[in-house]
């Protein structure tokens, strides 16, 4: 829709829920022409819950029983209580939202926020809301209280654009209130503490002034990586100052299963021991289990003796908490409706609500921009980008039909950056995975090393001396693996196993490892060979720690049988990682395969003799 200059006009794309539509209704419409792009300003209508807070709202609770959400709230001090039914929305083009009441001034309210794109640098924001008044007193109270809103709208959406424009946070929101004496004494000690861990100051001061002056919804549920991006610093280092202020108490930390659907927490656990095989979202009534490799995120929350941050809400904001979600729409039985959604080149997941059968839509140039969804049967779909997309419900029932990025979001901390990061295991000793949990952390890179002549130097040493040996070798190779941001998986004998979530960082390792243990190094007479493999892996419990399993780890371990005294073996899959061949340009490398019965092809394998180029 272009533009929507009357009530009429908007409702004949928007029209009401059917069951309410011939009651007698209070209607208002107002149109906002904001100096924003519409890529800029879709966010903010999206989070309306931060929009409702600025514009003076009254807070909101809800709760979910079973799937069906119930709000509750008291604008004015009285007391409103509502079923909030799931809303539609095409993200970037409209939203609506539809509450029925049991308790308050009106029987159903029904909203719908459509944005035009007017120029590159501007945008329409049309904003209608319908109320179907509980009597006389409910009548007057909607008539005073929704016209009010319009001018708060134009200042929350003037503030906006001021703080956008100058490249701010969005909305003038109040400061929190300063911290308690005792909250501010131990972020002091803290402080020290991790500054004698050889932690960067800058970092830890800006975290810290953060806690004590940051939005209490951007600090409900720290999301690392994200933040880390946010600032322009470094996750790495960020994620190690907030793992050490955890053990200080700063912070806790939360072991969150996420529902593949609306990619919300379905259960939050303070430990990995809390981390169940199987879950369930009682929202979009599923069940699932956590072996996917998207199942857990951590995320970190501020400890409550340091501030208390209450997850305070002013609207459900589904568009804004289920950002990957492109459209979500309700279509009754036996209806078609048409949306014109904002769809990039890529794959998109289709899918029906409650259902867990899935097809994709392939958006490609030169591609028809439309395609027809039929509910009956989810199909694979082809089309161009931002096409005109009918939704066919052709069943007895209504559907609730959902488009979706099919990648999941980047900024997410996974299972798999935490277990190969030495300073979680040395920090979190006590994590343990449950017996029947088989975690999926997505690719690790595999690195084993192995004493080259190791029989024989038990023979001719004898064990005591052997051991000693073995010992100082392992002292000397674990700091080298978490200087390259790894971690001991285990030992094996006289064996190590680590794990790098970046091959360059591992390949880096192999050739630290190797200067070490050199010719050219009179103070140690051991001689390594390493193999490296990169992969998928699955995280299992292993006595009491977490283990890795799986094709990656064989082969990797099988590889060494290519090495000798200062040469690492390294697979294809390493080798192909963007970076780890420029930074192995100039090295001796030869071209080997291993074989085995149990493998269907070949496996190419990169032979690098370090010894023979000096140290690496």
């Amino acid at each position: 829709m272009s533009s929507a200059t009357t009530v009429e006009e908007l409702l004949a794309a928007h029209p009401w829920p059917a069951e309410f539509a011939a009651l007698p209704r209070l209607e208002w419409l107002w149109h906002f022409e904001v100096p924003l792009s519409l890529e800029q300003l879709w966010p903010v209508i999206a989070d309306s819950s931060r929009m409702n807070r600025a514009l003076g709202v009254s807070e909101m609770k809800f709760v979910d029983r079973g799937n069906v959400r119930v709000g509750t709230s008291r604008p004015g001090g009285v007391a409103h209580e509502w079923t909030e039914v799931p809303w539609n929305w095409v993200a970037g083009r409209w939203l609506e939202s539809v509450r029925v009441y049991e308790k308050g001034f009106s029987r159903v309210v029904f909203g719908v926020f459509t944005l035009t794109a007017l120029s590159e640098r501007s945008t329409r924001v049309s904003i209608y809301f319908g109320a179907v008044p509980r009597g006389l007193v409910g009548r007057l109270a909607l008539g005073f209280g929704f016209p009010a809103l319009e001018k708060d709208f134009q200042r929350v959406f003037r503030e906006v654009a001021e703080q956008l424009n100058a490249l701010k946070a969005a909305y003038a929101l109040p400061p929190p209130a300063p911290l308690s004496p005792e909250a501010e004494a131990k972020l002091v000690t803290v402080r020290a503490a991790l500054i004698a861990q050889q932690l960067d100051p800058a970092l830890i001061d800006r975290l810290l002034e953060w806690i004590r002056k940051g939005d209490e919804e951007d600090l409900f549920r720290i999301q690392l990586r994200a933040q880390a991006r946010a600032w322009g610093v470094d996750e790495h280092a960020l994620l190690r100052v907030a793992l050490h202020a955890t053990r200080a108490g700063l912070l806790d930390i939360s072991w969150d299963v996420i529902c593949p659907h609306c990619r919300g927490v379905s259960k939050a656990s303070s430990g990995l021991d809390g981390v169940t095989a199987e879950a369930a979202c009682d929202a979009c009534e599923i069940q699932f289990g956590t072996g996917n490799p998207e199942s857990i995120e951590i995320t970190f929350h501020v400890h409550p003796s340091i501030r208390q941050i209450t997850h305070r809400t002013f609207c459900s904001a589904e568009p804004a908490t289920k950002n990957h979600i492109r459209v979500q729409c309700d279509v009754p039985a036996g209806a078609t409706r048409v949306v014109e959604p904002v769809l990039a080149t890529g794959s998109y997941r289709l899918r029906l609500h409650g259902r867990e059968a899935y097809a994709l839509l392939d958006v490609s140039e030169g591609r028809p921009a439309e395609a027809s969804w039929s509910a009956s049967g989810v199909r694979p779909l082809e089309s161009g980008p931002s096409p005109r997309l009918a939704l066919v419900n052709d069943t007895a029932t209504a559907q609730r039909f959902v488009l979706e990025t099919a990648r999941w979001s980047d900024h997410a901390l996974r299972p798999g950056q935490l277990f190969s990061l030495q300073e979680y295991r040395d920090l979190f000793t006590e994590d343990y995975l449950a017996s029947d949990v088989q975690l999926a952390i997505g690719e690790q890179t595999i690195l084993f090393t192995d004493i080259v002549g190791s029989t024989a130097m038990y023979e001719t040493q004898g064990d005591p001396a052997a051991f000693m040996r073995v010992k100082k070798h392992f002292e000397e190779v674990f700091p080298i693996v978490a200087r390259h941001r790894g971690a001991i998986v285990k030992t094996i004998g006289d064996a190590v196993m680590a794990a790098f979530n970046d091959p360059l960082d591992a390949v880096k390792a192999c050739a630290d490892i190797h200067a070490r243990f050199s010719p050219a190094n009179p103070e140690s007479p051991t001689r390594l060979r390493i193999s490296l493999n990169s992969g998928p892996c699955i995280a299992v419990k292993l006595n009491t720690g977490v283990d890795y399993f799986g094709q990656t780890v064989n082969l990797a371990a099988k590889l060494q049988a290519l090495a000798e005294a200062g040469e690492v073996a390294l697979s294809q899959s390493v080798y192909s990682v963007a970076g780890v061949k420029d930074w192995l340009e100039g090295r001796r490398l030869e071209d080997v395969s291993y074989e085995s019965k149990a493998l269907r092809a070949p496996v190419a394998v990169k032979r690098w003799s370090c010894f023979r180029e000096g140290a690496a």
